[in-house]
């Protein structure tokens, strides 16, 4: 959460983008993701791919870290 709010991005709450990566790649409907499932469905989704780069981008709070 810290993460998404520094960079700007609170769409939506963590328990939501956790929900939303598990109905995207999840593929065995277990409720569990496997290191397997979650670099295949990262991988094949471009925009869940995107979502993710964006949502834990470490460069602000680096930023935010230099500035005090």
């Amino acid at each position: 959460q810290a993460i998404q709010a520094i960079n700007g991005y609170t769409n939506m709450t963590a328990e939501e983008f956790t929900n939303m990566i598990f109905q995207k790649i999840d593929v065995n409907n277990d409720g569990e993701l496997t290191l397997e499932e979650f670099t295949n469905g990262v991988e094949k989704d471009e925009d869940l791919m995107e979502l993710i780069t964006k949502s834990f981008d470490l460069s602000n709070v680096l930023k935010v870290i230099q500035n005090g």
